[in-house]
């Protein structure tokens, strides 16, 4: 009897934690692995970039057409409306979702941005914004549910104009002053600040699709575990409390990640896109509270931003940020403070504390001193990193065929690149001997036999360091170091 009692016991404590997890955060979908620019194949532990979104599933987004209007996310226990219409302003989609009767429910809302981040995919292609070619263009959204549309040519829209509205009000302004709503493109795959009454052009409208259920979904129930983490109730997942405290390029941040040790656990990893979006708190803003926006019970590295402010770092996520055609140089990261641009010659918070960019995984920042894009997007590429265990990730070591197009390293290379290690408290490897036998025969394009700055495929950082001659190129002897040996896929 009392083996029975147990295991009722037993049970009933496995299902109250299932039950706790009322936040369901949906693998973004990414199956392919990225170099600096290009596909690889899997990277295997110790080699570079290993520890990337696809290396570990979550659960696999699924959705039920209920032929009634309304599409079911088997996973999130939300219910939405399947066609979005035409676009419509601010006001306007706001009411509508309180009048909508769609499949004959009358609770419709207008979503919070981290309801509709849920549905965000990225197995999508990032367009050309000046381009109209749509050819190998991907949503980040699933279009076999939900009814989607790039911006229409014939109203004078550019591609990516297939913006989506949410009911989630940045505490402050952007672009000098307007009142701002954060909205998900699920044609170039962000997240941003975008004007909730007017635009230059007249008012700002946008595709709409309305959700119901689980009220509690995007609601955060952390706990400080007095051991320098903290766990997420809802959503399962447990994080570094502090952040690295400096910022890194987006193949220094894995190793950073893969090499944590902290609170007893080497399972740590850089949280994926949805993951660490999960624990923006979209009321906080430096503008706002003062505060990165994250809960206090975090800790934020303060950073000058390019207007000679005070603010927060931004962070890289695991996740590639794909472009039509295959390219994989740019890698998603999420920012805790403002999203700066460059308007006019004048920086300011052009995308809002909480917004979703991509920035290129290596190079020198200071080629985009006067910003980037129509906004002039500040370009990061030296991120911090806040570490992420636990959860619904499944480790897996192989995904879909290379596709003829990529050009990446063979699989079970025997010529990877230097993974950096770390100095300093709970992070692990030291920098070991040995040259980088194949280096040059893999990374000489032109054929002379020795790696140009422009051939080298580390982060340009390094360059310097290993050309011991100063001559402007590596030689094998020049080589870097084969990788630390690493623990196996855990």
């Amino acid at each position: 009897m009392r083996a029975i009692g147990l295991i009722t016991c037993a049970a009933t404590v496995l299902a109250a934690a299932v039950q706790a997890q009322t936040y369901c955060v949906v693998d973004t979908g990414q199956e392919r692995c990225y170099g600096d620019r290009h596909e690889l194949a899997y990277p295997m532990p110790g080699a570079a970039f290993y520890g990337q979104d696809a290396h570990y599933t979550g659960k696999t987004p699924a959705y039920r057409d209920n032929a009634d209007g309304t599409v079911s996310d088997l996973n999130t226990g939300l219910m939405w409306t399947q066609d979005p219409g035409e676009k419509k302003t601010f006001k306007r989609a706001m009411a509508e979702a309180a009048a909508c009767r769609i499949g004959g429910h009358d609770d419709w809302r207008l979503p919070t941005i981290k309801e509709l981040y849920s549905l965000m995919i990225f197995s999508g292609t990032d367009p050309n914004p000046d381009s109209r070619e749509r050819n190998e263009l991907t949503p980040f959204i699933d279009a076999n549910c939900f009814k989607f549309q790039y911006g229409r040519e014939d109203r004078g829209e550019r591609i990516i104009d297939s913006q989506f509205a949410t009911c989630s009000l940045y505490g402050s302004t952007t672009m000098g002053g307007n009142r701002t709503m954060f909205g998900v493109n699920f044609a170039d795959g962000r997240i941003k600040g975008y004007p909730a009454e007017r635009t230059g052009r007249g008012p700002a409208k946008y595709y709409a699709l309305y959700v119901r259920g689980n009220p509690q979904y995007g609601t955060n129930r952390f706990i400080d575990n007095g051991d320098g983490t903290v766990s997420d109730e809802a959503t399962g997942l447990i994080w570094q409390k502090a952040d690295s405290a400096w910022g890194m390029n987006w193949n220094d941040a894995l190793v950073y990640a893969e090499q944590l040790e902290l609170a007893g656990h080497d399972d740590w990893r850089l949280p994926n896109a949805k993951e660490l979006q999960s624990i923006v708190n979209y009321s906080r803003s430096p503008d706002a509270t003062g505060s990165a926006a994250i809960d206090p019970i975090f800790q934020c590295s303060a950073i000058t931003n390019e207007a000679g402010q005070m603010d927060f770092a931004f962070y890289w996520t695991s996740t590639t940020h794909v472009r039509a055609g295959g390219d994989g140089a740019r890698a998603v990261y999420v920012a805790f403070g403002r999203a700066m641009g460059n308007m006019h010659g004048h920086w300011m918070d052009v995308h809002g504390a909480g917004a979703q960019r991509s920035d290129p995984k290596a190079g020198e920042s200071s080629r985009y001193s006067q910003g980037r894009g129509p906004q002039g997007d500040a370009i990061r590429i030296l991120n911090y990193v806040r570490c992420v265990r636990g959860g619904a990730a499944t480790p897996r070591a192989s995904g879909p065929a290379l596709e003829d197009r990529a050009v990446g390293f063979p699989e079970n290379s025997a010529t990877r690149r230097e993974a950096p290690t770390f100095g300093g408290s709970g992070l692990r490897g030291e920098r070991p001997q040995g040259g980088g036998h194949g280096f040059v025969q893999r990374l000489d394009k032109d054929g002379d036999g020795r790696v140009s700055r422009e051939e080298f495929d580390g982060p340009q950082s390094h360059f310097p360091a290993l050309d011991k001659d100063h001559d402007g190129y590596l030689t094998e002897a020049e080589a870097p170091p084969p990788p630390p040996a690493r623990r196996s896929l855990r």
